[in-house]
Formats: C-alpha cells, sequence, structure tokens
C-alpha cells in the first residue's frame, strides 16, 4: 500500500513539473550554465541588436566572452554593445554589419574578418540567431517574393556562414555552432508553412552536420524555442503580443537556457511553456496522435491570428471553423 501511494505521490509530482516546465526534461536537468565554457571564449551572434540576439549578447558578456556582434542595422548594435557589461569592455566588442541575404562573397569577407579579430584567435562559437518571419497566414497564400526571403535568411544564409566558417574550426580541431530554430521545425505550425519549412531545413542540415564532424571537434547544438516575449515586433524567433493571453517565454529565460544548452554540448533542445511543450513530446514519440491534434487546431489558429487572438491556446481544439 504505501509502495502504491509513493508511485502516486512521485507520479503527481512528476506530472506538475511537467506541466510547468519552459523546456525538455534533459535541458532543466543541467540548471546552470558552465561558465568555465564560454569565459574569454570567442562568441560570434546573428540577429544581435534586438530580441533574442540582444539578450544573449548581454548574458554572454556577463559570463566573460569575448563577442563579435553582426545584424544588418549598425546603429543597433553600437546601441547593444554600449550595454554590455563584463570582463572584456566594450570597446572590445566586435562589430560585423551583415545581411544573410547578401551572398556568398560578402559572407567569406565577414568570416575573414570574424576569424581575424582578437590577435587571430578564431571563432569558437557561431550562434545562428537570425532569422526572417512574416505575420501568419495560410500556407497557399506565401507569394513568392515572401518565400524567397524567407529561405535566404532563415536557410541560405545560415549555411553558407557555416560552409564559410567551418573549415577555420576544423584547422583548429574545434568549434561549435549554435542554432536558434523553432518548435516550428518539429511540428506542423498551420499559419507559419513557409516559416516552418525554412526551420525544419535549417534543423535538418545541421543534425547532419554534426553527425559528419563531430569525431573532429565540431558540436553543433539545435535550439527550438516556442511562443516567446520579444520587444521587437517579430522577433528573431517568435514575436510577443501584449494584446493576446498567449504565455510566452521571457527572452531573457530562452538565452539562459540556450546558453546552458551549449555549454552542456546538449544536441537538441526544446524552450517552450505548455501547451506547446506536449504537443512536441507527442509529435516526437506518438506522431500519429500529434498530427491528428494539428489537423484538429489548422483551420482554427488560422482564424485565431486574424483577429489577433491566441494562436498557442488548448481552446483552438473545440472552436468552430470559421466559413471561408
Amino acid at each position: 500500500m504505501i509502495f502504491i501511494f509513493l508511485s502516486l505521490l512521485l507520479l503527481v509530482a512528476l506530472l506538475f513539473k511537467f506541466l510547468t516546465s519552459d523546456g525538455d526534461f534533459t535541458l532543466l536537468s543541467k540548471r546552470h550554465a558552465k561558465r568555465e565554457e564560454i569565459e574569454d571564449k570567442v562568441v560570434w551572434i546573428t540577429g544581435a541588436s534586438r530580441g533574442i540576439g540582444e539578450v544573449l549578447a548581454k548574458q554572454l558578456a556577463s559570463l566573460g566572452a569575448k563577442l563579435i556582434l553582426s545584424s544588418r542595422n549598425e546603429a543597433e548594435l553600437e546601441r547593444v554593445k554600449n550595454q554590455l557589461t563584463g570582463k572584456h569592455a566594450p570597446g572590445e566588442v566586435k562589430i560585423i554589419p551583415l545581411d544573410l541575404a547578401s551572398g556568398e562573397e560578402f559572407l567569406k569577407e565577414a568570416v575573414e574578418k570574424a576569424e581575424s579579430f582578437f590577435s587571430g584567435a578564431g571563432v569558437d562559437y557561431m550562434i545562428h540567431n537570425a532569422a526572417y518571419e512574416r505575420p501568419k497566414s495560410t500556407a497557399l497564400d506565401a507569394n513568392e517574393e515572401s518565400l524567397k526571403a524567407t529561405l535566404n535568411i532563415n536557410v541560405l544564409g545560415p549555411i553558407s556562414l557555416t560552409r564559410l566558417l567551418a573549415p577555420f574550426m576544423l584547422s583548429r580541431g574545434r568549434g561549435h555552432f549554435v542554432v536558434m530554430s523553432s518548435v516550428a521545425g518539429k511540428t506542423p505550425t498551420p499559419g507559419q508553412a513557409i516559416y516552418s519549412a525554412s526551420k525544419f531545413a535549417l534543423n535538418g542540415y545541421f543534425h547532419s552536420l554534426r553527425s559528419e564532424l563531430c569525431q573532429k571537434g565540431i558540436k553543433v547544438t539545435v535550439v527550438c524555442p516556442g511562443p516567446i516575449e520579444t520587444s521587437n515586433g517579430f522577433g528573431s524567433t517568435s514575436s510577443g503580443n501584449k494584446f493576446t493571453s498567449e504565455r510566452r517565454v521571457s527572452s531573457e529565460r530562452c538565452a539562459e537556457l540556450t546558453i546552458i544548452a551549449a555549454t552542456h554540448g546538449l544536441k537538441e533542445v526544446w524552450i517552450s511553456n505548455q501547451p506547446v511543450l506536449a504537443v512536441l513530446y507527442l509529435v516526437q514519440y506518438m506522431p500519429t496522435v500529434g498530427y491528428w491534434l494539428m489537423d484538429k487546431i489548422g483551420a482554427n489558429r488560422i482564424a485565431a491570428a486574424a483577429q489577433k487572438g491566441n494562436t498557442y491556446s488548448l481552446s483552438l481544439l473545440f472552436g468552430k471553423k470559421k466559413a471561408t
């Protein structure tokens, strides 16, 4: 009887922990970042002028990293740079204005510049954070311009940058790519089909890259955040909307968990509140059930997005489909 009672108590405790989690169990078991894995290491962050990228820069600076910041907005990069505090003064932070859609020739110049900083120490961590995301629309509504912009920035840019940087890392026998993907790269995402396709592609490339190069000292951490609260409209991973009741993980918490994942060398992590986290587990381990669930909410999610409502609510399971 006591054994049954204790088993039930443990089950309730695990269920409560799952319902209140903001990340997968492996990630949350690590608790703290390893400072020794970051201190005095060269970390290059794309999309560093706002949102998660800005917060990552601030947290990494506080851990003693040597930073290289990139985005298209040089003025905003300077603002972020001047707000950094840590072992290395803001004057030591390097800036490389960068448009991931600018072509391989310009990306090659950026890589060579990054490798030359800090007395030629080279890049230890490359954090692919920059991304392009449009407001939610149906899969058939996406135009060619939006399709090309999404794939250029979310897929071709990071892959090209990686292809150019990886040989330098291989020559040193070490390097770590941290990829800010999305739960949209793990599950069907009604209303964000093109964005979702770009993240699935990103996941496929970087998981394959890790398998090819892991025995040569190259690490890859793929981070899949769900809805994230940012202060910049459409953020680098997921945007906030103060007029809805969506529960979102803060940018600060997302950055903290990302750094924990990277410093512990985790291969893939999920960051999200419920119910998105539960959907990830269903799609991963019970795909038929998970896809059935997403099919149930598909049309309702599109309708909710059109009304700027909560697109992550459990109520989408029960709402009526809107006539079109």
